[in-house]
């Protein structure tokens, strides 16, 4: 549910080689080029300050293999020419490429892929990826090589790569080639090539008097260095061997050139370890000067998987969820991947969560709204990394005060997609590669994601209880978000009702109405629904802050009882449009075509882009009552039906109790679920009135990017949303957990294939509750700590549950 281009295609055949029967383990066999990069993403290491694709290391990018690794932040902004305009674009820099390493007996050719063997090994409980290849050259001489990698989650900065080679059928001299490739570009994404792709100018490269190769390159539009520092060990059955060095130096490129002897039978193994610094890090100095020393005072491979592994134990002891399916792999790797992409090494960068992770090109590494699924995991379980995020949107608050101003507009408008600084990242072109024609984008009216911002401030509030943050960051973006949403609002005196114009929902397949001449949609329900929420929690949270911050903010901000009152009238006058007693999607949507679905589907047997595959036969979605995800049912995901239906009678509208099931299958008949996110939100939203439905919904959110649903687009980079949903569904939706009104309330609603699920969560000031729930209980046990007892709420019982005590409801 980002960017316009989003989605489409059909499962690839990795779906039928990502199995294990191990829990904990990806595993690949053999070389596929067809599906190299979805298992360079699949397989990335990362800690949260940088990822790594998994590409093989003696590769280049070549159509097949794409080496890309990823600092947290790290952008450039760069122009191109489109036709007769000039584009503008801020990507997230393919940073230099620190994995490369090849060999070769004497005489011989580099060895430059394919294996003749291969077999890939991710250790998700210990973040390490294991490679075990046959290389045999065109003289017959077979050598084994297996291949160890960890981006460290103890010491963020260092990376390791640890080869062993075994010569199976020759003994002589071998050369290995190891270096840092600072010659880099974008070029992961077919749809962008023929944009600017060039991100970084080499600026020196060396080695130091004790063995220490390094590069420095800057980006080419900001003043940012990235510096890289390599030793290399190299041993065999542990004692240290002698070989012959030489540097290999050239502008953008650093290589050590190791010669040694290799015998039949015995291994070699040489360890790389690398250290990554920027312009940009906290406590680091001159990056060049600070790489140097932790490449040279860095433990050998052994001790650094030693600590490393013990970080992922405490992260995995945080994230335990036990639940008695099959897909225990799947849930494993998705929690992975999140955790590669934003932790504790993340808080410090001021860097946002872009959506789809740090693993790949595709929508620039912008940060769009995603973290809204993203955070209802963190919330309860590392809320220290749910406020860092939500302190990168309150430092970019000042950008989003301008850009409502450039509307014409009070408070802030957060834009759809965001980089470095907070302005507007959105593209205003984009290609359909079905009709090779650029078109413009109009997902920049996306208003909505102000919202998301704010749910999420009051998520966190809810599961911490920190008023603090409240108090000095949380509670300014809340407030300004309330006035953009009341200044938007327009007065129409035939309803007697205030209208949002001219915005996109997050459907994205909408963004006009066939009969008007300019781009926008009036009165979008999810956006006006969540406007008036936005609008009563800001009056909510002037009421919670202490007496004197409430002064000093309401002076600081020049808010007044007049316009307080007004929120209040118009966040209960926001038209809501309703046709055939279901909620409309937006005001007119009622005078939309039906879409010929049968024909449809028949002509096209995946049609989840639709969007595309109109546009290339001369026709529009727009004309047609069909969604790529129906935003309207994103509500439902948000609140629980009581909920809802409050927010709406709040509003004036006709809410029974049948109004969430008829819109729901409604919609249903009408949607291709072109995005990842669909699937999540239809699988929460079908729980209590179809749970063999949602389950099926669910177990696609849990493998979109395992089983590449998208057919390709994984390649591009994780689907960071539909990762955190699918474990947000097994978290709170099957067991009904809800954060409202200082309690925990439970309703357990698992599917058929799910007999039960226990979890371990951070709530309030209590670390460790656990909830498990089966078909006949649902039980909540505090750890024995000095905190206070914990509500909890079941279905119109509500039970103080102490420290060290439990409680357990019968469903």
């Amino acid at each position: 549910m980002a960017a316009g281009v989003r989605g489409g295609g059909t499962p690839g055949p990795v779906a039928e080689r990502a199995r294990s029967s191990d829990p904990w383990h990806l595993r690949f066999e053999g070389f596929e080029p067809s599906e190299e990069g979805v298992r360079e993403v699949l397989c990335a290491v990362g800690n949260g300050y940088l990822v790594s694709r998994a590409a093989a290391p003696e590769s280049h990018a070549d159509g097949i293999h794409y080496p890309g690794t990823y600092l947290a932040g790290v952008y450039d902004r760069a122009a191109s020419p489109v036709g007769d305009r000039e584009v503008v674009n801020e990507d997230l820099v393919n940073c230099p490429d620190w994995q490369a390493f090849s060999f070769r007996p004497a005489g011989g050719e580099w060895f430059a892929g394919p294996p003749a063997e291969q077999r890939l090994d991710l250790d998700l409980r210990r973040g390490v990826l294991t490679r075990e290849l046959l290389v045999v050259d065109g003289s017959g001489r077979r050598t084994r090589l297996v291949q160890r990698r960890i981006a460290s989650q103890a010491q963020p900065h260092l990376v390791a790569l640890q080869t062993e080679l075994r010569a199976e059928n020759w003994s002589g001299t071998v050369e290995i080639r190891s270096a840092l490739d600072g010659t880099m570009a974008n070029a992961g994404v077919a749809r962008y090539r023929g944009l600017t792709s060039r991100h970084l100018r080499p600026d020196g490269q060396g080695r130091t008097d004790d063995g220490v190769l390094w590069l420095q390159v800057v980006t080419e539009n900001a003043p940012l260095a990235i510096a890289l520092a390599v030793r290399h060990r190299v041993h065999q059955d542990g004692t240290p061997l002698d070989v012959e060095r030489a540097a290999e130096l050239r502008p953008g490129w650093a290589a050590e050139l190791l010669t040694l002897q290799l015998a039949a039978g015995r291994p070699v193994t040489v360890e790389k370890t690398v250290a990554v610094a920027t312009s940009r890090d906290p406590a680091i100095g001159a990056p060049r000067r600070a790489v140097h020393w932790l490449a040279a005072q860095a433990a050998d491979f052994a001790e650094l998987t030693t600590a490393h592994a013990a970080r992922w134990a405490e992260l995995w002891r945080r994230c335990r969820i036990e639940a008695d399916f099959d897909g225990a792999m799947a849930l494993h790797l998705n929690l992975f991947h999140l955790l590669q992409t934003y932790s504790e090494h993340s808080t410090d960068l001021d860097a946002g969560i872009p959506a789809r992770g740090l693993h790949g090109e595709a929508y620039r590494g912008h940060v769009f709204w995603d973290e809204l699924f993203v955070l209802r995991v963190l919330n309860l379980r590392f809320p220290e990394l749910a406020r860092a995020v939500l302190r990168y949107r309150h430092r970019r608050l000042y950008a989003a005060r301008q850009l409502a101003r450039e509307a014409g507009l009070h408070g802030a408008m957060y834009p759809w997609q965001s980089g470095t600084d907070g302005r507007e990242e959105s593209q205003r072109l984009h290609l359909n590669p079905l009709s090779g024609r650029w078109l413009p984008d109009h997902t920049h009216l996306q208003r909505h994601v102000g919202s998301a911002i704010a749910y999420n401030i009051w998520q966190y509030y809810q599961a911490t209880g920190d008023l603090d943050f409240l108090a000095t960051t949380g509670a300014e973006m809340l407030l300004e978000i309330a006035r953009f949403w009341s200044a938007s609002a327009q007065w129409n005196p035939e309803r007697e009702h205030y209208s949002i114009r001219g915005v996109l929902g997050p459907d994205e397949y909408h963004d006009a109405y066939p009969w008007a001449d300019h781009p926008g949609l009036d009165d979008n329900t999810y956006t006006n629904v969540l406007a008036s929420w936005v609008l009563a929690r800001a009056l909510e949270c002037v009421e919670l802050l202490p007496g004197y911050r409430r002064a000093e903010l309401l002076e600081r901000l020049a808010l007044d009882g007049t316009e307080l009152d007004r929120w209040q009238q118009v966040g209960r006058r926001l038209h809501v449009p309703f046709h055939e007693g279901v909620l409309s999607q937006f005001d007119g949507y009622e005078r939309l075509a039906e879409l010929d679905w049968d024909g449809y589907r028949r002509r096209y047997p995946d049609p989840r882009r639709l969007d595309r595959i109109l546009e290339a036969e001369g026709d529009s979605v727009n004309n047609y009552k069909a969604s790529k995800q129906a935003d309207v049912l994103m509500l439902a995901y948000l609140f629980s039906p009581t909920e809802l239906r409050d927010l709406l009678r709040r509003l004036g509208c006709p809410a029974d109790e049948e109004l969430l099931s008829r819109t729901t299958e409604y919609y249903l008949r009408r949607t291709v679920h072109g995005s990842t996110l669909s699937a999540v939100v239809h699988a929460w939203v079908l729980t209590r009135v179809d749970r063999g439905g949602s389950w099926r919904f669910f177990r696609d959110a849990l493998t979109s990017d395992l089983l590449d649903l998208q057919g390709g687009t994984t390649a591009e980079g994780i689907h960071l949303g539909a990762m955190a949903g699918a474990v947000d569904l097994l978290q709170r939706c099957y067991t009904g957990l809800e954060l409202r009104d200082d309690a925990l309330w439970l309703d357990p609603q698992l599917p058929p294939e799910l007999s039960s699920l226990a979890l371990d969560l951070h709530y309030r000031k209590h670390w460790g509750i656990r909830i498990a729930v089966d078909r006949h209980t649902a039980t909540v046990s505090l750890p024995a700590d000095h905190q206070t007892p914990v509500p909890v709420r079941f279905r119109g019982t509500t039970v103080l549950v102490p420290p060290g005590g439990s409680h357990t409801f019968a469903l």
